[in-house]
C-alpha cells in the first residue's frame, strides 16, 4: 500500500492527496547568501535581541550534485553562544510549509487570531509572540522539498524526495549541512514536528543516530506514527476503536449529548475510552458473527457517545467514518463539523450530502497564516522573492507512503524506538489536542503502548492534553500551556 486516499493524509493542514506540482522545475533557487536581519522584542518585560537568517541549503547527491533547494529562516539569540540548544521545527501534510509552527507557535512573531483561535475579520495582522521558546533555544523552521520556498532542481528529482525514506533522508542531509556550515555540533539538538511532521520526527530521530547524530529531545504536536491507526476500511477496525473518544468529546462540545454525559469532560473521556478498548473493540472483532443482542447494545452505546441517531449507528454496521461523523452530527442544524479542529463547523448547505465539502477549521486559518506569512518574510525579515509560497499542495507529487510497515501502513514508531535504545537521555514530550479529530488522541496512546518500549523509555515520554485540535496553539490558553510545557522538556533534557 504506497499511498493513501485523502482521508488519510495529515494536514497540517492538507485535505486532500497532492497535486501535481504547477511550477515544479523553472523556481529552484540559486545559491545565493542569505538574507541576516537584527531584530528586538519584549518578552515577559525582558528584551530579547536575536538574528534571523533566510535562505536556501542545496541538497546533494554522493556525486555533489545538487538535487533540491530546502528554504529555512533561522532564529539565533544574540547573547548566546555556539552551544545553545537548536531546535529544528517542520509540519506535515505531506505538503505542507512550516509556516503554521512558524508564525503560530514556536517563532518570535506570531499570527494575531482571536483569543479563541478563530478567525478575525481581514485584513490580517501579527504580533509579537509571548509564547515563543526563542528565549530557551535557537530556531530553525525548514520547507520539505515541495512546500515553501523549497524545490527540487527538476520535476522527476522531485520524486526522489516525495515518499517516507526520501524526505526523512533530505531532512537529514539538511541537519548535517546546518551543523557542519553553523559550527553547531556540540549544541544540544531537538526536533520539532506537527501532524505528518510527527511522522518525521520520529523517523528523523532513528536517522540521526544512525548517523552519528543524537538528539536530546523531540515535541510532537497532534501525533501520527502508524497509518494502521487512523486507516478507515473493511478489515481495519482499529480506527473506529480509536476515534471514539475523539467523537464523544465533540459531540458534548455541540451539546449532542445528554447533560449527564456533559458535566464532567474527563468523566466522559474515562467512560468512552474503557468502552471503546472494552466491549466495542471485542464486538467489532466478530465480526459478521456478532449476535443480534450484542450488536443492539453497542448499537444503544455508540448512539449514546457520538450523538447519533440508533438507526444511522446500524446502518454504518456499528463503524462511523470520520468523514460521515462530520457530515451527519449536526446534519439537523445544517452544519458540518470541522476535522482539524472539531469545534469549528460551517454551513451544510444541500442537507442531503453525506461528506464534507470542505473543513471548516482549516479554512478559518489558512487565510490569515497565508497573509501575514508574505508580508512578514518580505518586510520584517527582508526575503525577495516572487515565486510562490506553497502553503499547503502545488509543490509536490503523490507521496509514497510504503515503510515496509505490518500490512503496507506506513509507520516510523521503530526508527523512534531504535532512537531510545541507542540513546537513553531522548526526551519525548507528546501535545494531544481532545478535538483533534486528524490526529486523534486515543490512537497516539494507542501506538506507544505498543511500540515495544522498555520501561526506562516510557518514563521519558511525556504528555500534554489540550481542550483544542490540531493545532494546539491557535488559542490563547492552550498556548500558554504548551509553552511552558515545552520549556519543561528542555529543562529536562538539559538536566541530564
Amino acid at each position: 500500500m504506497k499511498t493513501l486516499s485523502a482521508v488519510f493524509l495529515f494536514a497540517a493542514l492538507l485535505t486532500a492527496q497532492p497535486e501535481t506540482p504547477t511550477k515544479p522545475a523553472a523556481e529552484a533557487p540559486s545559491e545565493e547568501k542569505p538574507v541576516v536581519t537584527h531584530h528586538k522584542m519584549t518578552m515577559a518585560g525582558k528584551p530579547l535581541s536575536y538574528t534571523a537568517t533566510t535562505g536556501f541549503l542545496p541538497i546533494k547527491d554522493d556525486q555533489g550534485h545538487v538535487e533540491a533547494h530546502m528554504f529555512y529562516v533561522a532564529y539565533t539569540l544574540d547573547t548566546a553562544g555556539t552551544k545553545r540548544p537548536l531546535t529544528f521545527a517542520f509540519n506535515g501534510g505531506p505538503g505542507s510549509a512550516t509556516i503554521w509552527l512558524h508564525m503560530g507557535c514556536f517563532g518570535p512573531k506570531r499570527v494575531k487570531m482571536r483569543p479563541n483561535g478563530f478567525m478575525p475579520p481581514p485584513p490580517f495582522e501579527w504580533e509579537d509572540n509571548q509564547n515563543t521558546i526563542l528565549d530557551k533555544t535557537d530556531l530553525v523552521f525548514v520547507d520539505a522539498i515541495g512546500t515553501g520556498y523549497s524545490r527540487a532542481t527538476t520535476l522527476d528529482m522531485g520524486k526522489k524526495f516525495w515518499s517516507v525514506s526520501g524526505d526523512i533522508a533530505a531532512f537529514g542531509e539538511f541537519i548535517r549541512l546546518y551543523l557542519q556550515k553553523n559550527s553547531r555540533w556540540t549544541s544540544p539538538l531537538f526536533l520539532a514536528g506537527e501532524s505528518y511532521g510527527t511522522t518525521r520526527a520520529a523517523g528523523l530521530s532513528g536517522y540521526l543516530v544512525d548517523h552519528g547524530i543524537a538528539v536530546n529531545g523531540i515535541v510532537l504536536i497532534s501525533t501520527i506514527l502508524n497509518f494502521e491507526t487512523v486507516s478507515f476500511g473493511i478489515g481495519n477496525d482499529l480506527p473506529y476503536i480509536l476515534y471514539l473518544p475523539t467523537y464523544a468529546e465533540t459531540a458534548a462540545y455541540h451539546h449532542k449529548l445528554t447533560p449527564e454525559l456533559e458535566k464532567d469532560p474527563e468523566e466522559l473521556r474515562q467512560e468512552v475510552e474503557k468502552f471503546a478498548a472494552g466491549e466495542y473493540n471485542l464486538a467489532l472483532q466478530q465480526g459478521d458473527a456478532i449476535d443480534a443482542s450484542l450488536r443492539q447494545s453497542v448499537i444503544d452505546r455508540l448512539a449514546r457517545y457520538t450523538g447519533l441517531s440508533k438507526q444511522y449507528v446500524g446502518r454504518c454496521n456499528l463503524r462511523v467514518d470520520l468523514s460521515h461523523f462530520d457530515t451527519e452530527l449536526m446534519r439537523e442544524d445544517a452544519k458540518i463539523v470541522g476535522r482539524l479542529d472539531g469545534r469549528f463547523t460551517g454551513p451544510n448547505e444541500t442537507a442531503t450530502q453525506q461528506t464534507p465539502e470542505f473543513d471548516p477549521s482549516e479554512a478559518a486559518i489558512r487565510p490569515p497564516y497565508t497573509a501575514v506569512f508574505g508580508d512578514y518574510v518580505k518586510t520584517e525579515l527582508g526575503f525577495q522573492s516572487d515565486s510562490v509560497y506553497y502553503v499547503l499542495g502545488g509543490g509536490i507529487g503523490r507521496w509514497d507512503f510504503d515503510t515496509g510497515g505490518r500490512a503496507g501502513f506506513a509507520d516510523t514508531t521503530q526508527a523512534l524506538r531504535r532512537a531510545f535504545a541507542k540513546n537513553p537521555f531522548l526526551q519525548v514530550y507528546i501535545a494531544e489536542g481532545f478535538y483533534d479529530a486528524a490526529t486523534p488522541y486515543f490512537a497516539v496512546e494507542y501506538t506507544f503502548n505498543h511500540m515495544g518500549l522498555t520501561a526506562e523509555a516510557h518514563k521519558n515520554i511525556t504528555r500534554g492534553h489540550f481542550n483544542a485540535g490540531h493545532m494546539v496553539y491557535i488559542d490563547n490558553e492552550s498556548m500558554s500551556k504548551l509553552k511552558q510545557d515545552v520549556d519543561a522538556l528542555f529543562d529536562r533534557s538539559m538536566a541530564k
